[in-house]
């Protein structure tokens, strides 16, 4: 008895010594679920969800030693049911945790439900909670343990009330039946009606006859084009697997390609123009007006070449006897690619500038700062990439980036998307790689807005010079004033991203950035011409209540609400950058002012600064503001989100990721647009109401002919919240990139100068359905083995069953759809779909194409 009391007093020693500190549970012994309950419940909009945590361990949850964080599409209001015993907490951005109330327990094989509430909704499995994790804690609120979540499910939506944004949402659900309505109005086309290159060229003119390619051509090229010609021989030895090596000539010879320079204009455009010609006698001939146009002409020759010698499987090639005339639309033609948000790593870049070039696109906007990330080393603020590059576990007030868009507690965890950033090499490398494709790279450091990545790290800065007492040091490049007391929210749910404008080492910090990109850019021996800060979504609040700011204002009487500063910021951003010969771009907002009611008016005190306003809103009353600002003499990229923001959802399927905030992009719409008059493209409202294009836009400002130049050209948006990795960032690329270059590119589609809105849809329904076979007969198949294959997606088909017959159609005719009734996914061994059918029992259907690639399945009872 002795002995047993003695081992006892050890063990206890032993517990109190160690906290008494319990097992804590393995990551994949909590099981948890998340499920949507409705977006249509209440009259207001409103969304319900619910988690379910089952306790499979040993380990006792209680009212103290536990929290859940996770990171989901951030909505206003949200609120647990009343009774619950743990609460649901908004942090900061789109974190979240589940803690514990008072009386809360969870024991051993016991689950707990989770009812909660928030504005708008969630329709999409993509909206779920990402990057869950357990923190556990102490008695004392001390931190023990971080666990991640791993047994974690998202429930499917299947409910209309799931996938339905509450009750004035009128776009359809994607089903079968929807899909085959929406897709009679598409036939196949046969080969020789596809188009022969895209973007479409200005002239094309051929003699029906094919040029048969069997033996290795000899390249040749006019002196300084060499770097064009070893384009050439590595795009010839990658599909031959045998090495060219080009010679200088200017000699027209039976079986060659010969790459020179003259001076001639198409459409009256002299710059990036050429003339292509494929003869008899197996010679090409490349003349460009310039570099870019040869490039350009060398794309147009790969689109001319079979889709099988992409894929492996040609034994020669064979090309059309062909000329070719063409230039572009547009000298700008941009894709935006957002790295800050989920970080892409140097090597998917290269690849995205390889695509962009095949699609003859010439301006990267590189999107490399944000609230979740700075993604840029610049040597001589080495903490925006040591501290602003990751996201980690920490405290909402702590010098660190919090977790977002599901990155987990853990900085550069296999798998995650938040930690990450370009070192200065890596940076000179993309820029030349880019240089040498004719692609300009823009970089993007957003401020005033969007900067909490950047504040962050000058915090932790601060901090360490201020440990080390060098206070002068450490308040050297500070952006923000710490005695602000400001509230705001941003349209991110951010309280704490915005720069205080008032400091000068706000100024100081910009001028370092700007001169460290600047620095790269010369080893890159690549011309930067312009600069873009961002300067959108500075929200409402931000600088109300600032010392700092209030001693500013006594000098500004001109300014009579904070709200107003951000003019002040860009006129002191565009002053930097002017002594550097930059020109100055932002988002639309930078040439914008707030008038008494928070309305936006243009500003035309920049017209003469070279500052460049990119123009997203084009809906909300907004379709007319790029007009606005091109009349008023501002050159203007228009960058409409209700054609050109790729990041949002192809449709409503749940299983389609992306957002939906502005409605869905899809590659027609991509397609179908009237730079001149958006107005006739712009058919419905974000929430899928058709608008009355006569009527509603009637007052509205028309773009004057003589303004019409001050349209620079036209952009792709790639935002990253919901693009988690490459995969992702090439499906949802393609194939609405191939849509955008047409728009960009090709000269003025004859839909565009139609009235009548009738005769105007039946015209570009004609030539959509032209672009579609395109698309599902040569394009997509190609993008299976150029450079390295692409994860492009390939539409559902669309079915009914009727009296036991199955019905299917697809919207790229030139696809082909095979099904199963066996309950197997079907594969390309499955049955052939040709014609009506007679079927019985569960039926599958996938739509293929000819590189073997495959859509999601589509299930029909």
């Amino acid at each position: 008895m002795e002995r047993t009391g003695f081992f006892l007093s050890i063990i206890c020693t032993i517990l109190i010594l160690s906290g008494c500190r319990p097992q804590l549970p393995e990551a994949d012994q909590i099981e948890i679920s998340w499920e949507v309950i409705s977006n249509t419940h209440s009259d207001q909009p409103r969304t319900k969800a619910e988690f379910v945590i089952k306790n499979n361990s040993r380990f006792r949850f209680n009212d103290n030693n536990w929290a859940l964080y996770y990171n989901q599409a951030p909505r206003p209001n949200i609120s647990t049911m009343p009774g619950s015993l743990t609460e649901v907490e908004w942090i900061n951005g789109d974190w979240h945790r589940i803690v514990p109330q008072e009386g809360f327990r969870l024991r051993s094989g016991e689950e707990v439900t989770i009812t909660y509430e928030a504005s708008r909704w969630w329709i999409k499995e993509s909206d779920a909670p990402m990057g869950l994790y357990f923190v556990f804690y102490d008695r004392h609120g001390n931190e023990t343990e971080i666990i991640t979540a791993d047994n974690y499910e998202v429930k499917p939506f299947t409910r209309i009330e799931q996938i339905t944004r509450h009750k004035n949402d009128l776009y359809p659900i994607p089903t079968p039946q929807w899909r085959y309505e929406k897709n009679q109005g598409m036939h196949h086309v046969p080969e020789d009606e596809l188009k022969d290159i895209i973007p479409t060229p200005v002239s094309i003119n051929t003699t029906g006859e094919y040029v048969i390619f069997t033996e290795p051509v000899e390249i040749y090229y006019q002196d300084g084009l060499r770097k064009e010609a070893d384009y050439l021989a590595g795009v010839l030895s990658s599909l031959t697997g045998q090495p060219f090596t080009p010679l200088t000539g200017t000699e027209e010879k039976p079986n060659s390609i010969l790459l020179r320079k003259s001076n001639f204009s198409v459409n009256g455009v002299g710059e990036e123009a050429y003339r292509l010609e494929v003869r008899k006698d197996r010679n090409i001939l490349i003349t460009g007006t310039d570099n870019a146009g040869v490039f350009y002409g060398i794309q147009s020759l790969k689109s001319l070449m079979p889709v099988n010698a992409f894929l492996g499987t040609a034994m020669g090639v064979r090309i059309k006897e062909i000329k070719i005339e063409d230039a572009p639309r547009f000298p700008y033609r941009g894709l935006h690619v957002d790295v800050a948000r989920n970080f892409q790593e140097k090597d998917q870049i290269l690849k995205t500038l390889d695509l962009m070039a095949f699609y003859k696109i010439n301006t990267m906007l590189l999107y490399v700062t944000e609230d979740e990330g700075w993604r840029l080393e610049i040597r001589d603020l080495p903490e925006l990439t040591e501290v602003g590059g990751q996201r980690e576990h920490t405290a909402k007030e702590d010098a660190a980036v919090h977790p977002a868009y599901g990155s987990g507690p853990f900085p550069y965890a296999e798998g995650t998307h938040g930690s990450g950033y370009y070192t200065h090499e890596d940076f000179v490398e993309i820029l030349r790689y880019a240089k040498d494709r004719h692609i300009t790279i823009i970089p993007e450091v957003n401020l005033p807005g969007h900067a909490r990545a950047a504040i962050k790290a000058m915090e932790a800065r601060y901090n360490r010079l201020m440990a080390a007492g060098d206070e002068e040091g450490a308040n050297q490049f500070r952006l923000i004033d710490p005695e602000d007391e400001s509230e705001y929210i941003s349209p991110q749910s951010f309280t704490d991203n915005v720069v205080n404008v008032a400091r000068e080492s706000v100024y100081r910090f910009f001028e370092t950035v700007v001169d460290g990109i600047i620095a790269m850019y010369q080893e890159a021996d690549a011309p930067l011409e312009i600069f873009h800060t961002g300067g959108d979504e500075v929200p409402e609040g931000a600088w109300t209540q600032s010392p700092m700011i209030d001693e500013l204002l006594k000098d500004l009487p001109e300014i009579t609400d904070p709200k107003n500063l951000q003019a002040y910021f860009f006129d002191r951003a565009i002053k930097i950058l002017e002594e550097r010969d930059l020109k100055i771009a932002g988002w639309e907002e930078v040439v914008l002012l707030k008038d008494e009611a928070a309305t936006y008016i243009p500003n035309p005190e920049f017209t003469d600064r070279n500052v460049i306003p990119y123009i997203w809103n084009n809906l909300w009353d907004n379709q007319d503001l790029g007009y606005r600002l091109a009349n008023l003499g501002y050159p203007i990229v228009q960058c409409h989100v209700s054609n050109f923001y790729f990041d949002l959802a192809y449709n409503k399927d749940p299983e389609e990721p992306g957002l939906y905030w502005a409605g869905f992009v899809n590659t027609k719409d991509a397609w179908y647009y009237a730079p001149y008059d958006v107005f006739k493209t712009t058919l419905r409202t974000a929430m899928g109401r058709e608008i009355d294009i006569d009527k509603e836009y009637a007052d509205m400002e028309r773009l004057r002919p003589d303004s019409e130049n001050n349209i620079m050209g036209l952009q792709a948006q790639l935002w990253s919240e919901t693009i988690l990795g490459p995969d992702m960032l090439e499906y949802y690329t393609l194939p609405k990139v191939i849509g955008f270059a047409e728009s960009a590119w090709t000269s003025e589609r004859s839909y565009e100068r139609i009235e009548n809105r009738e005769q105007r849809e039946t015209e570009a329904n004609r030539k959509w359905n032209v672009f579609a076979n395109t698309l599902a007969q040569k394009e997509l198949p190609r993008l299976a083995g150029l450079h390295g294959g692409f994860n492009y997606r390939l539409p559902l088909p669309g079915a009914i069953i009727e009296d036991g017959v199955l019905h299917a159609n697809i919207e790229f005719p030139g696809l082909i759809i095979r099904y199963t009734t066996n309950g197997d996914e079907p594969t390309r061994r499955s049955a052939l779909y040709t014609e009506p059918v007679e079927v019985t029992g569960e039926v599958r259907l996938r739509a293929f194409d000819m590189a073997g690639r495959h859509s999601r399945t589509v299930t029909l009872e």
